[in-house]
């Protein structure tokens, strides 16, 4: 006999299929226009073999082998709970007491559940806080540098995180979408807290029947869906800022700028008009400049640009283009565009950066609060940007500038990870290993053998979204759903929130860290909080108890459209941004005083250094890591999705067949891709709407480093070994892994096996013995 309980993930709300105490299968909610096949994958992570079923400790952690051993290939020895508890709190009194509190990293970053209460970051960061606090970490990888950079220009990161001006209002009112980055679909099948409704597909659909134009400016042509019949502008990697600075000039050329608009609500105009006509540096950049540096026709660029400007546009950016050297300049090069075109504030116009990134930007919601576990205060007030976790490792004692000022890096002794991967999210995997020998103790919370927990001193088995109580929420979607426990934790598994409670009790702080509740009671504090909230801002919402029998809550989309910066544009002076001048900086002071010369006060082109435009001697192939459309990151690698769309059991890299042809190679061969920072096996596919020169590789699959003949080489395809780890400017220090050269060869010699999903060697005693029995999923 089997059961169904109600659940949620990033990839939307579902039921979950119990029979005799094991997930069998989950169904789509019925709710959902658009539901996502991947969480039909979500029995598969509950119950495999790479679970980690009890606490361990690294064997030769236990040996005095701490800061400079290597991490990520020892035996690791089985512990009690109490054990574990002790040695981890043990630790944390010890290197708060020798080197003080910002020595320990609180390096929690990823997307670990979509509930809010055992959000991994939130429990992990308030238990720090409280004991104290750490080093902590701001922005994040997706779109680091540009949410960085959007304070000083529109004077928030509306555009990038939503609200932003929503599709319906694009349906009735623009005539011509330009999609930089295009719109991909398997990017609109997530939400971070969950999602009940997967809008994104069925609101493009209604775009393209209304008649609206889509051009996708992309390498890749699959970055926007058939039914769109976009025309495809296959810009080549990195040269986005220079097409948009030559359609600037085009309109100033013809007369077509919006003279009002950048009067009335930007600043600055007049120096960027000044570097875009040339009069500045004598370089104007025309068309012609820039067909050299994007490769796409100047005919093309100017007849685009003439057309945006007679016709209302709306412009859109993906996430990914900023994750590039130089990454902040397309965006504000961009926003500049939309400011000659005049079009932001007017319904359906504008710009927004993510609307072909996540699901839910553009959905009509009303503005109602989220659940959310209150965050501690961190006493310490050191915190780097997320994607310069290796220079925190290496460079203790040195400085590391970001957005205007110095922060001094502490010399990080101790590591604590929970939900999330670094060596999912991280660039150039081999020298991130070698930081990751530096602190002297890393205690790693998983419910997975990932490569972060590979390379812990102290692993805690953490229990799987399944395995807990919770609610999701997300500030994207109409929905709230009540999280059910759908079976009792795996092997020895236990909550975040309770293992953090018993170390804090060790330490003398678990009434603080608990407040005195449980699971239940929290989930009922947050959402009684919550529906507070709500009936603050007019919306009534029943009792936990019926939420929690139903299942979920829906909320009424709002009558009117939302146009991002309606009132700043009807009248800058009454509702001002929140930018230093009240209005558009496309000139900043701000950014200006910084007085770095790679990012002055407005957009510039700049090449980068990995590029196609650029030495192409060793390393002919742009690589461009996107998200993949078989799992979320590298959660879900196990499942059966990514299991089937492996080659050879290797991650596929697409590549133009002439490009292939070149090479010698034919679809389906294992293929060795490296660069000088290191190399990964893939399975080749070839791909007609690739722009030549340019391959393709989704991150995710998880690091598996193998010694072979040829050097040491990822035997599963995780393109992070070959991504450059270097910040996108001393603006943003942002993920910069769009800028990457690579080589492809046939590989030759015997193929190494892929053995991460199965746990690493395991010894009962110190000094050998036989290995512990397996722990068995059930």
């Amino acid at each position: 006999m089997s059961v169904t309980v109600p659940h949620a993930a990033h990839w939307g709300y579902f039921d979950a299929v119990v029979e005799e105490g094991r997930v069998t299968g989950a169904r789509p909610f019925a709710r959902d226009p658009w539901p996502n096949p991947l969480v039909e994958g979500m029995p598969d992570l509950v119950h495999a073999e790479c679970r980690i079923d009890r606490p361990y400790v690294r064997e030769g952690w236990l040996r005095g082998a701490r800061r400079g051993s290597p991490r990520g290939r020892d035996r690791f020895v089985p512990v009690s709970w109490d054990r574990a508890t002790r040695l981890v709190a043990e630790e944390v009194a010890r290197v708060r007491a020798e080197h003080g509190d910002a020595s320990i990293l609180g390096g929690s970053y990823g997307w670990a559940s979509a509930g809010r209460f055992h959000h991994a970051r939130s429990q992990l960061h308030r238990f720090l806080g409280l004991g104290g606090g750490f080093t902590s970490q701001v922005t994040n990888y997706s779109y680091g540098a540009g949410m960085t950079l959007m304070p000083h220009v529109l004077g928030t990161n509306d555009p990038v995180t939503g609200p932003a001006t929503d599709w319906r209002s694009i349906i009735g009112n623009a005539r011509l979408m330009l999609c930089f980055g295009g719109l991909p679909l398997k990017n609109g099948l997530v939400t971070a807290g969950g999602g009940g409704a997967h809008e994104y597909v069925p609101q493009m659909r209604r775009a393209a029947e209304a008649g609206l134009r889509f051009v996708n400016i992309s390498p890749l042509r699959g970055d926007t869906a058939d039914f769109l019949k976009a025309d495809w502008v296959p810009i080549r990697p990195g040269g986005d800022t220079a097409m948009v600075l030559a359609m600037i000039h085009a309109i100033v050329e013809a007369g077509m700028e919006d003279r009002d608009f950048l009067s009335r609500c930007t600043t600055g105009w007049n120096r960027l008009r000044a570097y875009v006509m040339g009069e500045a540096d004598g370089v104007p950049k025309t068309p012609e400049w820039a067909e050299a540096l994007c490769d796409v026709p100047a005919t093309m660029i100017r007849a685009l640009a003439l057309e945006a400007a007679r016709v209302p546009t709306m412009l859109t950016a993906t996430w990914s283009i900023q994750r590039a050297e130089h990454g902040e300049q397309p965006w504000w090069a961009l926003v500049g565009l939309a400011s000659v075109l005049g079009g932001i504030g007017k319904p359906g116009q504008g710009i927004a950066f993510g609307y072909g990134s996540i699901n839910g930007m553009g959905t009509s919601r009303r503005e109602l609060p989220t659940v959310n576990l209150p965050a501690a205060r961190n006493p310490v007030g050191v915190s780097i940007p997320v994607a310069r976790v290796t220079e925190l490792l290496e460079r203790p004692g040195e400085v590391l500038r970001y957005n205007g000022r110095d922060i001094l890096l502490p010399d990080i002794r101790a590591v604590f990870w929970s939900g999330g991967n670094p060596f999912h999210h991280h660039q150039d995997l081999n020298r991130l290993a070698r930081a990751f020998s530096r602190p002297e103790t890393i205690v790693v919370s998983e419910p997975w053998w990932t490569s972060i927990a590979r390379h812990a001193d102290i692993v805690l088995p953490a229990t799987t979204t399944l395995e807990r109580n919770d609610i999701a929420s997300s500030s994207r979607d109409r929905f709230l759903r009540a999280m059910h426990r759908a079976v009792p934790p795996q092997g020895e598994a236990r909550n975040d929130h309770d293992a953090f409670a018993d170390i804090a009790e060790a330490l003398g702080y678990r009434a603080a860290f608990t407040e005195g509740r449980d699971e239940g009671a929290w989930l009922r504090h947050l959402y009684d909080r919550f529906r507070r909230a709500c009936a603050a801002m007019g919306a009534a919402v029943p009792e936990f108890d019926r939420f929690w029998a139903e299942g979920h809550i829906e909320f009424s989309p709002p009558e009117r459209d939302f146009v991002g910066f309606a009132d700043f544009a009807a009248d800058p002076a009454a509702a001002p941004l929140a930018t230093p001048s009240g209005k558009v900086e496309l000139y900043s002071e701000t950014i200006a005083g910084f007085g770095d010369p790679e990012v002055p006060g407005h957009a510039v082109w700049k090449a980068p250094r990995e590029w196609l435009g650029g030495d192409l001697s060793r390393f002919p192939l742009h690589l461009l890591s996107s998200q993949p459309a078989t799992r979320l990151h590298g959660q879900l690698d196990p499942a059966r999705a990514a299991r089937a769309g492996k080659l050879r059991g290797r991650e596929p890299i697409r590549m133009h067949p002439a490009d292939a042809a070149a090479r010698g190679l034919a679809a389906g061969q294992v293929v060795r891709v490296f660069n000088d920072r290191g190399a990964a096996l893939a399975g080749l596919v070839l791909e007609e709407g690739l722009r030549p020169g340019v391959v393709t590789m989704s991150t995710g699959a998880w690091w598996d480093p193998v010694e072979t003949e040829a050097g040491a080489i990822c035997a599963h395809g995780n393109p992070n070994v070959l991504t450059q780890d270097t910040g996108t400017s001393s603006l943003g220090q942002g993920c910069a892994a769009q800028s990457c050269l690579v080589q492809v060869e046939a590989w030759q010699g015997s193929l190494p096996e892929v053995s991460v999903h199965r746990p690493p060697q395991v010894v009962a005693l110190l000094g050998g013995g036989q290995p512990t029995q397996r722990f068995v999923p059930t």
